[in-house]
């Protein structure tokens, strides 16, 4: 199937509606329809501001950054941008096209 890859950037800790921000994610993903969606917690990384988050650090405990990723149809994905945009939430996004599937049995 031909779509794209939606990825999605948040923090740990970052929340909205009262449940953390990548739970609320996910749990629109499925509202929406979409097959699946997958939130990868980093062990490492800096943003914007340069600052390097690490995971060893305790004092950083929910810093970190998290990456969402949907793979999805083009109408899926703008979709669930608009969604992001009606609840007035800033997050870095890439949306990338991807060729996706199953293969073998089973």
């Amino acid at each position: 199937m031909q779509g794209v890859c939606l990825k999605l950037y948040t923090s740990e800790i970052q929340r909205h509606g009262g449940m953390l921000l990548f739970e609320w994610l996910l749990e629109q993903g499925k509202k929406m329809g979409i097959g699946g969606g997958t939130a990868f917690r980093a062990t490492a990384g800096f943003g914007r501001s340069g600052r390097l988050l690490e995971e060893t650090f305790f004092e950083l405990a929910g810093e970190l950054p998290v990456e969402l990723e949907f793979l999805v149809t083009e109408q899926q994905a703008d979709q669930l941008l608009a969604l992001l945009a009606a609840h007035q939430l800033k997050l870095f996004y890439v949306k990338l096209p991807a060729e996706y599937g199953v293969i073998g049995q089973g």
